[in-house]
């Protein structure tokens, strides 16, 4: 059986702290290694535009040159150009859906750092403040993901390592 991802004429792989918006239907995005990482998938049907963010860290205040240099790195900073982003192809901020996945607790055991749950209640902030909801989400735990976005129909897919491609 093939994988959905080999059904695109072109692939973007979207790297971490790295970002990616497009408006071909031929065109699949995805993403890989979100474990403390989130991934935010939006797209706009009628527009047909979508776009994937691979976000590190919850705020850009704890390295602005970092920041400067790639403002993909950090939510309070990736999160508004992805909108951006997608707004310029076309997009509008009333019919986009926001699908999102990640913020594991990997690595970080005792829950000292937390960045899986701080980068998720980043995202929470600054989307409740520009009043946008989440459609859907696979959030938390101690599991690494891959996210897919279908640009032809807007279906996010998720999957964890070692299993099955499941839709979000």
């Amino acid at each position: 059986m093939r994988s959905g991802i080999e059904k695109y004429s072109m692939k973007k792989i979207v790297g971490i702290a790295d970002m990616e918006v497009c408006n071909d239907w031929k065109t699949g995005l995805i993403t890989y290694s979100l474990g403390s990482c989130i991934g935010v998938a939006i797209y706009d049907p009628v527009a047909q535009v979508g776009g994937l963010l691979h976000y590190m860290l919850p705020e850009s205040q704890i390295d602005p040159q970092k920041a400067q240099k790639n403002p993909f790195m950090f939510a309070d900073t990736g999160i508004p150009l992805l909108f951006k982003e997608a707004y310029r192809f076309g997009a509008a901020k009333n019919r986009i859906i926001v699908k999102v996945a990640g913020g594991s607790q990997i690595l970080d055991d005792t829950g000292f750092f937390n960045i899986g749950k701080r980068n998720y209640m980043a995202l929470r902030k600054i989307l409740w403040k520009n009043n946008i909801l989440i459609k859907a989400e696979d959030i938390g735990g101690q599991v690494s993901r891959t996210v897919r976005l279908d640009l032809a129909t807007g279906k996010v897919w998720l999957k964890y390592s070692g299993e099955v491609e499941k839709e979000l």
